[in-house]
């Protein structure tokens, strides 16, 4: 079993040619996008009782995602998202972080759960984020934890909190991937590699096995104990960039899954994983969001279509 928890939100996408409202959130776009890769996958995190909140659990429930938690009284999260010309997306949110009672069911929720990911506003926003990070430290001695900062200045607008945040989650993950973006806010001028590569050290032999860095059309590149690798970014036509990066996220963490090394049993082999090993994953992460990105808001691959690709 697979778990991802934080945040589920709706898009409402402003265009050119109109508005349209699409199911997103980092961690939920995580989990849809493990879930259409054929892996076993439940989403912990909140949504409303109303309309927005309905078509919330209907997008997961269409992709075969688990839903433990049900609808609550408060209004579901909105992120509204303005595409300019080139079709990158510049978000504002209207949001509501919080998990009520998560801590008393945490044993049973996890149970079984072989890789745990989170990341984004979920490990950010109070009062929600201390509840993440409990659940990553239950999960810890059992569980690959994955985490992906998805910074979103305009949410957190203070950069050392976000930083002392992110770090608290690098030091309990195992596999770690940002944006270029990401590393460049978080630590204003360092060189983004040479950021990646000090996350690689936090925590010691119980720190991250791979850091990741995504790098748009440059490629993405990555790092184990075991030696760095990069690979090129598919040639696409570009609908939009939304979800492109959890798209990469779900498509990675799968890689891994296929592998047989998550769990926290496979630590040593994680970290140990070659150069070659690791293009390969960066390779297939990319392809995912290549066609995340040819066509309109976060809507990841199916295995068969990922498999119909060029290279897979």
């Amino acid at each position: 079993m697979l778990s991802v928890i934080g945040e589920g939100l709706v898009d409402v996408v402003q265009r050119a040619s109109g508005i349209e409202a699409h199911v997103g959130g980092s961690p939920l776009n995580v989990a849809v996008g493990l879930a259409r890769l054929d892996h076993p996958v439940q989403f912990i995190g909140r949504y409303g009782r109303d309309a927005y909140g309905d078509s919330v659990a209907a997008h997961l429930r269409a992709s075969s995602v688990m839903l433990p938690l049900g609808p609550d009284e408060l209004p579901t999260s909105i992120a509204t998202a303005l595409i300019d010309d080139d079709g990158a997306a510049n978000y504002t949110f209207d949001l509501t972080w919080e998990l009520p009672g998560l801590a008393e069911r945490l044993a049973f929720m996890l149970q079984g759960t072989t890789l745990l990911h989170t990341g984004s506003i979920a490990t950010m926003l109070a009062p929600g984020a201390v509840d993440v990070l409990a659940a990553v430290e239950y999960a810890h001695p059992s569980s690959t934890i994955s985490f992906d900062p998805n910074c979103r200045p305009s949410i957190i607008p203070d950069v050392d909190y976000a930083r002392r945040q992110a770090e608290k989650f690098v030091t309990l993950a195992d596999v770690v991937k940002a944006s270029d973006e990401d590393l460049e806010w978080l630590y204003p001028g360092k060189d983004v590699l040479d950021s990646a590569r000090r996350w690689l050290t936090l925590g010691g032999s119980q720190g991250p096995a791979m850091v990741v860095v995504t790098r748009g059309a440059a490629g993405p590149w990555g790092a184990t104990a075991a030696g760095e690798a990069e690979c090129a970014a598919p040639r696409v036509d570009v609908a939009d960039t939304v979800g492109a990066g959890d798209s990469f996220m779900a498509a990675l963490l799968s890689g891994i899954v296929d592998r047989g090394l998550d769990g926290a049993q496979n630590r040593k082999d994680l970290r140990e994983l070659p150069a070659e090993g690791l293009a390969e994953l960066l390779a297939h992460a990319s392809r995912a969001a290549a066609v995340t990105v040819s066509r309109p808001g976060a809507n990841p691959p199916t295995r068969a279509e990922l498999n119909a690709v060029p290279g897979e």
